[in-house]
């Protein structure tokens, strides 16, 4: 089994994504103009390239790379073990090297789970961001303007994200180890 049955789980939404991206993507690739955005801010287009399957399946790439660090590490939170089930005994071998390795150790298999699926909604949240961004990438006409709504609407499910994965954190480290 490659991956355990709370990260395949959790996982369905990221794949779902990333078929979606691809294949609008796959779809969308005929019909886009010789130059498309390369980057875009606030203020629109700010950068040009000349169309090709690097610049224009760019977000599905980072979003692919994102999928596979971020599974590894929700994968490797699940696999470590907690404080809680670490020895007690300061004579066990190795007590001083486990205690001083579980300052950054899940205090429990609970939190572990909660900061792996913490991870993997990030996941999700990212993509959805890069998702917003293809929107304006693979559009059909060249345009330099970009609703400014759009900044925005991308950055709030990176920060939900992150501001979820920096809870369960805080919320391991605040909960006694039992």
């Amino acid at each position: 089994m490659v991956f355990s049955a709370p990260v395949r789980l959790w996982q369905l939404p990221n794949a779902a994504l990333l078929v979606a991206m691809s294949l609008w993507g796959i779809v969308r690739y005929p019909q886009l103009p010789h130059r498309i955005p390369q980057h875009f801010g606030v203020d629109g287009v700010d950068a040009w390239t000349n169309r090709s399957i690097g610049s224009a399946f760019g977000p599905v790439f980072v979003f692919i790379g994102a999928t596979v660090l971020l599974t590894a590490c929700a994968e490797l939170t699940l696999r470590v073990t907690p404080q809680s089930e670490l020895p007690d005994d300061a004579t066990a071998p190795f007590a001083p090297a486990l205690a001083r390795a579980s300052l950054n150790r899940p205090r429990t298999r609970a939190s572990a789970l909660w900061i792996a699926r913490a991870l993997l909604v990030l996941n999700t949240c990212t993509g959805i961001s890069l998702a917003i961004g293809c929107g304006v990438l693979w559009r059909s006409t060249p345009e330099q303007q970009v609703p400014r709504w759009l900044f925005t609407t991308m950055i709030v499910p990176l920060l939900i994200g992150t501001a979820l994965t920096v809870a369960s954190a805080v919320r391991d480290r605040k909960s006694p180890a039992s």
